[in-house]
């Protein structure tokens, strides 16, 4: 995780300004891995501060028991309004060790407006050698007026490759290849594919789905996958299949027209399905459309 972090450009953009001597009074981390943003959260802070975590100072901002360096919410506990008079307070008082003192709020694109509009005046215009790093998993939530008093670092999803690197220094498995190709560069998600057992199963699920091409099978399948308790994942690992083999990946049994209307009509299954369709129905309704699709278009090219 750390070694990822390091290379990219939001990292390289606060050592910038830390090493010109500029830093923004405040900062945005928008990092798409709800698991690693505390992590990568962690790391800004030890750069902002100048330490490692195996230095006494950055040990203490690690586990949270620098003065200088208040994380938020605390317990895995939601933002609230006594959480941000807290900070608010807070950020009045002058460092205690130092020149600096760093405010950092996790997953405050989950803060509603009002609680958004509560912190703005602190943000834009805070006490003399205070900071705020404001962590989120996507922008949209934020408020404009918010966006617009921060200084933006993003992370975008990581390569299969730094995603396979990653899940290979943590620990070898032979999960992880997959999980790297299914993450979609999130690395937070392919580490709860291998650590969560289920992955295995809707992979494999996925591989017999997308490789049917008679109607006949089709009952089989749908009483064999049709209750499993992963639909999206399986709808995920589904897409990607299709995906990977419009682009020469996966060897699959289908002509390109019926890949490309695989991967729309896989698209619809997704909104179907959060309406609340029945999956086994969905599923079979989606196969038999994907064959019969798959059969035209064999008949044309011959």
């Amino acid at each position: 995780m750390k070694k990822l972090i390091l290379e990219t450009t939001a990292y390289k953009i606060l050592e910038g300004d830390l090493r010109a001597g500029k830093l923004s009074h405040a900062y945005m981390l928008d990092f798409p891995d709800a698991k690693n943003l505390k992590n990568a959260l962690v790391i800004f802070a030890l750069k902002f501060f100048g330490t490692d975590a195996d230095e006494a100072k950055g040990a203490r901002i690690a586990n949270g028991s620098f003065p200088d360096c208040k994380f938020y919410p605390r317990d895995d506990k939601k933002l609230s309004a006594d959480v941000i008079n807290e900070i608010i307070d807070d950020s009045a008082m002058r460092p205690v060790e130092g020149a600096k003192k760093l405010f950092i709020i996790s997953g405050f694109d989950g803060a509603s407006a009002l609680l958004q509009n509560k912190l703005l005046k602190t943000l834009e215009e805070p006490l003399e050698g205070v900071y705020f790093l404001l962590g989120v998993t996507s922008v949209a939530p934020v408020l404009d007026t918010v966006r617009s008093r921060v200084k933006l670092l993003e992370i975008p999803p990581f390569t299969e490759a730094q995603v396979y690197g990653a899940l290979e220094r943590r620990r070898h498995d032979d999960m992880n290849a997959a999980a790297a190709k299914s993450s979609g560069g999130v690395l937070g998600a392919a580490e709860n594919m291998v650590d969560g057992g289920w992955f295995l199963e809707v992979v494999s699920a996925a591989n017999e789905i997308c490789r049917t091409t008679r109607a006949g099978d089709i009952g089989d399948i749908v009483a064999k996958y049709g209750d499993t308790k992963y639909k999206n994942e399986l709808l995920s690992e589904m897409q990607r299949l299709y995906f990977s083999a419009l682009n020469g990946g996966e060897n699959l049994p289908l002509v390109k027209p019926a890949l490309i209307y695989a991967v729309e009509k896989l698209n619809g299954a997704f909104g179907e399905l959060k309406f609340n369709a029945v999956f086994s129905a969905l599923l079979y309704d989606f196969l038999l459309a994907v064959v019969r699709e798959n059969k035209k278009w064999q008949k044309l090219s011959e």
